[in-house]
């Protein structure tokens, strides 16, 4: 198990974890925007960006890294805050402030590293999308990849194809939920859930009546993992009542 030092902070991981991991195990916070436990990190935002330095370099020659998805080596040090570093995520918060000046998420850590107004030219149709990539990585994830990342400049934004309701999309929410800046919209009552300008018709308990999941999603699920399609058209309530009913049948015999 790898010794390092953060800020100066001796900490002691596991082999395979990667820089971010090692700062919040000193305690020290080091802000990032797209990453996300349980998906391969991508270092896309920038923003977790610190110097580090290996026992075989010179004292004074620090290279700058992504923290999410460089991993941890004996002996390394690590500086999270220092000029070149703060300096860089200002560079990153400036430039999202720019494309997302309305944005409270951004606002508010633009704030933290001391810019109030961005220094760029404002987006002239501002967004809450902050192209972290979150999304899409999940829907990839998933095994669906109904939406990707589209166009260039001013003008990238994610997306189906053609902007059209997307044909592989399975309504399962997992976009809308780990987007950090609640970009993406969407409708659910316990008939149909709408998200993406699709439509889809909401599965319910049979015993509670609640809607439990999507038709396209227990579908998907149940074809990815062989588990019968009654599964997942049980609520987590029906399915603690039933465990309940199991134990309140056992006896205990002294």
């Amino acid at each position: 198990m790898p010794t390092l030092k953060v800020n100066g902070r001796k900490v002691t991981v596991a082999e395979d974890v990667y820089l971010l991991e090692a700062c919040r195990a000193a305690e020290v916070e080091v802000p990032t925007l797209c990453n996300f436990d349980g998906l391969e990190p991508w270092g896309g935002c920038r923003l977790c960006v610190v110097d580090m330095s290996l026992a075989r370099w010179d004292d004074d020659w620090f290279k700058m890294v992504t923290a999410c998805n460089h991993p941890v080596e004996e002996g390394m040090t690590v500086i999270t805050d220092s000029e070149r570093v703060l300096a860089t995520r200002r560079v990153v918060l400036d430039l999202l402030l720019a494309r997302c000046p309305e944005t409270p998420l951004i606002q508010q850590l633009a704030r933290e590293h001391g810019i109030e107004e961005t220094s760029y030219e404002l987006n002239p149709e501002p967004t809450d999308c902050i192209l972290c990539g979150l999304c899409t990585r999940v829907c990839d994830h998933i095994g669906v990849s109904a939406i990707a990342s589209t166009a260039r400049g001013w003008g990238r934004e994610i997306a189906p194809p053609f902007n059209e309701p997307p044909p592989d999309c399975i309504g399962c929410l997992a976009c809308a939920e780990i987007c950090p800046t609640d970009h993406i919209k969407f409708t659910n009552s316990n008939i149909r859930r709408t998200i993406w300008g699709k439509e889809f018709e909401m599965l319910r308990d049979p015993k509670t009546g609640e809607a439990v999941i999507t038709r396209a999603q227990a579908e998907h699920f149940a074809a990815r993992s062989g588990v019968p399609k009654s599964y997942f058209e049980t609520s987590d309530r029906s399915k603690r009542l039933e465990i309940a009913k199991t134990f309140e049948k056992l006896q205990v015999v002294k």
